[in-house]
């Protein structure tokens, strides 16, 4: 039995999730779901690794693209656009989809990831950078906002091992 079960079916206490994408769309689901689970007392740890890194930079310039995202579709003149793969090849179609985006989360009043990112500092969860990634991609700690720490794949299964739910993203 679960310890979900033994305990009446409370929320489960513990939270992983490995974030490994770095652009503005992908950037929303771990800090939603960091904060949320956070807001419901679940312990959570974020761990970003590979391109998930940029989204610790202080500095964000995250972007959106539509190539191998089938399902992307914008409101445009009261219908949803799809974004062919081959429009990818136009040169400034990305620029464009993310000042589309931006506008369009700025309009339904979401939450910025700047925002989202305080949010889940002030709600104590735990960011850990991964050290082989920063290596490998040459950053420093110090292009990193504050209150992230580093390690490694160790550092994360550490935490992972423990956890009720885990997830990649």
């Amino acid at each position: 039995m679960t310890e979900a079960m033994n305990t009446g079916g409370n929320n489960a206490k513990t939270m992983t999730i490995i974030v490994t994408k770095g652009s503005l769309d992908w950037a929303y689901p771990p800090f939603i779901l960091a904060t949320t689970a956070a807001a419901m007392g679940v312990d959570v740890t974020l761990f970003f690794t590979f391109y998930g890194l940029e989204l610790l930079k202080k500095k964000l310039d995250l972007q959106v693209t539509a190539l191998g995202n089938a399902a992307m579709k914008m409101p445009l003149m009261g219908m949803h656009m799809a974004m062919p793969n081959i429009v990818n090849m136009i040169p400034g179609v990305d620029a464009g989809a993310t000042v589309m985006m931006k506008n369009l989360i700025k309009k339904k009043g979401v939450a910025s990831i700047e925002d989202l990112r305080e949010a889940a500092i002030e709600s104590d969860v735990r960011m850990i950078a991964c050290q082989m990634t920063l290596d490998l991609f040459e950053f420093q700690k110090s292009d990193l906002i504050d209150g992230v720490e580093l390690g490694g794949a160790a550092t994360y299964m550490e935490k992972a091992l423990k956890s009720d739910i885990n997830l990649f993203i």
